[in-house]
């Protein structure tokens, strides 16, 4: 059984992440309420939510299948940020203070996505070549 997703330090970055940009879009302009500054906290949400959503998971495929969306909501993220600091809805200091925490949870989630794909490799050893898709030698499988 895995741990409960709030004790992974990802989860909780992830979750400062969230409230920053909570925080960051309180100030945009009342006809970006439902246009950018929605857009940017659903992907904020999507991260933790779905590494929340991974952790209840019965496998470690399917996990990562959440931590690789969720890395898809941090790219998502960080462009639409980038918009918003190009439109002027952010300032410098805070949209670099929300890229800073985007790192952070980037570099977090690689890790733990490695980790994960470790530990299913070692679970479902390869049994086919993954970049020309042929058996593998028997030698060559675990």
């Amino acid at each position: 059984m895995q741990a409960p997703y709030e004790t992974l330090k990802v989860w909780e970055r992830a979750h400062q992440l969230v409230l920053a940009v909570y925080n960051a879009t309180e100030k945009f302009p009342k006809s970006e309420q439902f246009g950018l500054a929605s857009q940017l906290r659903r992907a904020a949400v999507g991260i933790p939510a779905n590494l929340a959503e991974g952790n209840a998971r019965h496998s470690i495929r399917d996990y990562l299948r959440f931590c690789y969306i969720a890395r898809g909501s941090l790219a998502e993220l960080r462009y639409l940020l980038r918009l918003a600091a190009d439109l002027y809805y952010l300032s410098a200091e805070t949209f670099q203070a929300c890229m800073v925490k985007c790192d952070e949870v980037g570099k977090m989630l690689h890790f733990l996505i490695e980790g994960l794909r470790k530990r299913d490799r070692g679970a479902n050893p390869p049994e086919r070549d993954a970049t020309a898709g042929l058996p593998l030698p028997r030698s060559l499988v675990p």
